[in-house]
């Protein structure tokens, strides 16, 4: 997503200029001294300018010691035990790093004194607590110490609960990228062990079902040899023949058997590995976003077929008939330039969707209908003078789905009130948006008679026969 293309949403406008506002507001009435000004200043100035958390402590509790001349001390919460630690202090630094407070020192939402001692909350960002927590995080993150209390003025106590303000929220920030930092350190890894330990094993699948393929090769011209055999023996009026028959007719039979367990079981291994190569692509976790690997392909053979070969059975097994006419359009080669392993994951969250969902309808001359349909047509001119679009189709049968919630459906974890009582995560049509999205695309819904029709649509240059949703 580019940074140069955002466009301003007025409500966020008035909204963003009414904070600005109120922090004018809330400057003036603090109505903070020249070198309180300047502390502040060289305190945001030096927390971007150093990115480690070391040295970030290091500015939080000396530029009070250079500028102000007041001591002070960090404490923060150590989110896995939840207590409560010294980080860095003005007098040794580091020499305190997590010590134990002393002792009354505690987490607190108000600031309090204690001692020589004034004592300020270090709150955290609540937006980020709300949208990723880190573990075990508070409201509070930690204290500020400042001292000795007797220097301290009333303007000044307000300054340091404003300055312990500004920790918190700059301290969030980098707490939240070092642990991305983590996270991308750890996924970088993992890459490389999904690399090692699936993808290629999962190659080495394909050899065995080569040696598979040639056993049962191997079987059939042993079947072969074996009914020479017996024609022989016939001719001898060999005494065992027809028990010789039997064990031939057995071995035929289970030969056709492993014949279609090897045609099964080779289908699930391509689909597979074709997944498994366009979702654990290495590209895609360097880059933070789905990367392409186009090629040109028969989108009906590479892409349509195989899938539709996987729900066929489940399909039916429903009582959900199949029109696979493409709108009448003859089965002419449809060459387009397209990710197939990916493209193929948005056929078979459509299909699978499509099998949960289809229901039994009613037509307007009484018939009973059930049926899942696929179609393309094209749509000149639909991505600007010149850009035809080719609509992809995927038809079911059933009740139409609310038009409140039909605009949310393609939204990440959405799921229809309809589809509550089905498994599903609500993921599967968000994922179907990204995949069409980056190949330049867009994805809609639409309520037709009869029932629905999820649909995308690709650009196109090469001109192919028009042809829509099918009909029943």
């Amino acid at each position: 997503m580019s940074i140069y293309c955002v466009q301003p949403d007025p409500p966020e406008l008035a909204t963003v200029l009414s904070r600005i506002r109120k922090k004018k507001e809330d400057y003036d009435r603090y109505d903070f001294t020249s070198i309180q000004g300047r502390t502040l200043r060289a305190f945001f100035d030096l927390a971007q300018e150093y990115e480690t958390l070391e040295n970030f402590y290091r500015v939080a509790v000396f530029v009070p010691k250079v500028f102000m001349d007041f001591d002070t001390c960090l404490y923060l919460l150590d989110f896995e035990s939840g207590k409560l630690k010294r980080a860095c202090d003005s007098l040794n630094a580091f020499g305190v790093c997590g010590m134990d407070p002393p002792e009354g020192v505690v987490l607190s939402s108000e600031p309090y004194e204690k001692g020589d001692s004034f004592f300020a909350p270090i709150r955290g960002n609540k937006r980020l607590l709300a949208a990723r927590n880190l573990a075990n995080a508070k409201d509070i993150i930690g204290m500020f110490e400042v001292f000795p209390k007797a220097l301290l003025v009333a303007k000044d106590k307000l300054f340091f609960e404003k300055y312990a303000n500004r920790i918190g929220y700059n301290l969030h920030y980098k707490l939240l990228a070092r642990q991305n930092e983590e996270h991308i350190k750890f996924i970088n890894t993992l890459v490389e062990d999904i690399e090692h330990n699936v993808i290629v094993p999962n190659i080495k699948y394909k050899v065995f079902l080569n040696v598979i393929k040639g056993k049962i090769r191997h079987l059939s011209h042993i079947s072969s040899s074996l009914d020479q055999h017996l024609e022989e023996a016939k001719k001898c009026n060999c005494p065992r023949i027809r028990s010789a028959e039997e064990s031939a007719r057995q071995l035929e039979k289970t030969i056709k058997e492993l014949s279609e367990c090897y045609k099964d079981i080779e289908k699930h291994f391509q689909n597979t590995s074709l997944f498994l190569e366009s979702l654990l692509r290495r590209e895609h976790f360097q880059k933070g976003e789905l990367v392409l690997r186009r090629r040109m392909c028969n989108f009906r053979k590479e892409v349509i077929e195989p899938q539709i070969e996987r729900y066929r059975e489940r399909l039916q097994r429903r009582g959900i008939e199949i029109d696979n006419q493409l709108g009448g359009v003859p089965d002419e080669d449809m060459p387009l330039a397209v990710d197939i392993g990916l493209i193929s994951q948005v056929y078979a969250n459509l299909f699978s969707n499509a099998e949960k969902y289809c229901q039994e309808v009613t037509d307007e001359s009484g018939r009973k209908l059930k049926y899942l349909a696929y179609g393309r047509e094209i749509i000149p001119d639909y991505f600007g003078p010149g850009q035809d679009g080719v609509k992809f189709n995927v038809f079911t049968t059933g009740p139409h789905i609310p038009p409140e919630e039909a605009e949310h459906i393609f939204d990440e974890g959405f799921r229809a009130t309809s589809t509550s009582k089905k498994p599903g995560t609500g993921h599967g049509l968000h994922f179907v948006k990204k995949v069409i999205e980056v190949h330049g695309g867009v994805v809609g819904y639409e309520p037709v008679p009869l029932g629905n029709n999820f649909y995308f649509i690709l650009p196109i240059k090469e001109v192919i026969p028009r042809g829509g949703i099918p009909a029943k």
